[in-house]
């Protein structure tokens, strides 16, 4: 079973992803509403994987990855961000995620994200 990390600041949206996981056999194993706590957390509980939001407060996404990276360089870390967001996502990359999902996404999109990596 893979233990996932949810880091978005849309209470919402860690809810979408926490049903979606739990209803495919996925543990998901803690929560943050931004990258500075994502991190700590990141640190403390060493899951498998990570989805995590680019645009958030205190810290974005793109911060925390690479802090991330820097922590673990094995992390394996999807972003999940919204429309518009192409040049965030290029840099995303380049630090070092293993790929993106545009929000609003479908299931089936995040399953198949979640489990190629």
């Amino acid at each position: 079973m893979k233990r996932v990390l949810v880091i978005d600041d849309a209470t919402f949206m860690r809810m979408s992803i926490r049903n979606i996981l739990v209803r495919n056999g996925f543990e998901m194993v803690g929560e943050a509403e931004n990258g500075r706590i994502g991190y700590k957390k990141y640190m403390e509980l060493k899951p498998d994987l990570v989805t995590m939001d680019l645009t958030m407060p205190e810290m974005n996404g793109i911060e925390a990855l690479k802090k991330i990276k820097a922590f673990d360089a094995e992390a394996k870390v999807i972003i999940i961000t919204a429309m518009g967001q192409e040049p965030l996502i290029k840099e995303a990359i380049l630090s070092g995620a293993k790929g993106f999902i545009v929000k609003p996404f479908k299931e089936e999109t995040l399953l198949s994200a979640l489990n190629k990596v």
